[in-house]
């Protein structure tokens, strides 16, 4: 990582912090779509932001020029880093007002990073990435496809992130030109002073825009090392939604770690139960998106998406508010977990009032867990002296109303371990490698025909 970049930066004021961050490699098609489905919702959203991009080089700002000469008709302020050259400063949208130029020094480290930092009310997001040196990809050197230069590094709209990186790149902007850094940190402290840490009402039209580019981007790239740009895609598509997710869990002051508790919970619920991998990895993951069920009301067709996907999302309209997480083929068994988590044993939950073993196993379990976790919290907040004995009794009155006896009983017997002294890890999963929880299940054996 090259010293004196903002990545570096970033990554050096966290490394003894609780918040570190956590790297991935993204190819460069990745960025693309990920970079235009955050600056196309620029155009979308209400507010006014501030965004400011490195292109490495100018040649790679003019192929984007255009484009953001839309994005300066929405936006209070544009700052553009690049290496001068190629009709860097030359384009009409360098002339708007609103959009300053800052051509960097060719040795300086910025000129090998990728960003895409968005500031408003409404809407935060970024893109912070690094292209890999020579010594990185090793032996089999640069790739002939544009397409497939690699970056390192990590998104998200995370705001109180995006903020810290919105203040290292200003003050970067500084040692080139001091009269923008200040109107810059003028504007963001104006801002931030109106609104706050600019908290966001609209991720799921936000997560749903990115899945959208991503899966259009994976039908269109077709490239003889195809799989690996593919699993590059889903997996980015997969860190959405735990992104989503995890801003969910930060914005309930209550019970910030939610999502990492019912999963771990869940986890050891299907081990209790003696369940193959497979349906406990599925667990896990329905467990740290589980949260994502209230987004329920988000759009399910949009533009971007092909008039196959287009086509799918209708039929599945028939389900009464298909869950957001539809919107991705690999997760289709997950939102079906968590769209069904809130049926009742006795048939009088919803969406769709199933009863019994017509509901999932999975929301069953997801279901159960959620509620004895939200329970032990509220006991905790209110220092009951047992506060998972209590939630448990809350569990067990409702056995045979809302939930499945049988997955209380197991329960009872987790609870037993917890006070015993076993140990479970909540953590949240590593984002930028979060395509591992997609294993599927297995195929069934084919069945032998009689003779």
């Amino acid at each position: 990582m090259l010293s004196g970049s903002i990545l570096q930066q970033l990554v050096a004021a966290h490394q003894d912090h609780k918040r570190q961050i956590n790297l991935g490699v993204y190819y460069k098609n990745t960025l693309v779509a990920l970079c235009h489905a955050l600056e196309d919702f620029i155009l979308e959203s209400e507010s006014a932001p501030i965004a400011i991009a490195a292109f490495q080089q100018g040649k790679w700002y003019l192929q984007e020029a255009e484009r953001y000469g839309e994005i300066a008709e929405k936006a209070q302020q544009i700052a553009i880093l690049a290496t001068s050259g190629a009709g860097f400063t030359e384009h009409s949208t360098s002339q708007n007002a609103n959009v300053a130029l800052v051509s960097l020094d060719s040795d300086d480290p910025v000129a090998q990073e990728w960003h895409l930092i968005i500031l408003s009310p409404k809407y935060t997001a970024m893109v912070l990435c690094q292209e890999l040196s020579d010594a990185d990809y090793g032996s089999q050197g640069q790739p002939e496809e544009d397409l497939e230069r690699k970056f390192y590094g990590f998104w998200t709209f995370e705001p109180d992130l995006v903020r810290e990186v919105t203040e290292i790149a200003i003050a970067h902007i500084g040692k080139y030109d001091p009269q923008l850094q200040q109107r810059l940190a003028s504007q963001v402290e104006a801002m931030t002073a109106k609104f706050g840490n600019c908290q966001r009402d609209d991720l799921g039209a936000v997560v749903s825009k990115v899945v959208g580019y991503l899966q259009n981007t994976q039908e269109s790239a077709q490239y003889a090392s195809g799989a690996d740009l593919d699993d590059n895609l889903i997996s980015n598509e997969m860190q959405a939604f735990l992104r989503m997710a995890q801003l969910i869990d930060q914005a309930d002051v209550n019970n910030p770690n939610g999502a990492a508790e019912v999963a771990a919970l869940a986890e050891a619920m299907g081990q209790l139960l003696d369940l193959p991998a497979w349906q406990i990895k599925r667990l896990r993951l329905a467990g740290l998106l589980h949260r994502l069920a209230p987004l329920q009301e988000v759009a399910q067709v949009s533009p971007t998406q092909s008039p196959v996907q287009q086509e799918a999302l209708k039929k599945q309209g028939l389900l009464p508010k298909a869950s957001v997480l539809r919107i991705m083929p690999q997760l289709q068994a997950i939102a079906r977990i968590v769209t069904h988590q809130t049926e009742y044993w006795d048939g009088s939950g919803q969406p769709e009032g199933l009863a019994y073993d017509a509901i999932p196993l999975e929301s069953r379990i997801i279901g159960l867990i959620a509620d004895f976790q939200q329970h032990c919290i509220h006991y905790q907040r209110e220092s009951v002296e047992n506060p998972l004995a209590q939630a448990l009794e809350n569990c067990q009155n409702a056995a045979g109303k809302a939930y499945d006896p049988k997955l209380v009983e197991a329960l009872a017997l987790l609870v037993m371990g917890l006070q015993q002294g076993m140990s479970l890890s909540a953590y949240q999963p590593k984002i930028a490698a979060g395509i591992w929880l997609l294993e599927e299940e297995p195929n069934p054996k084919p069945k032998v025909a009689e003779s």
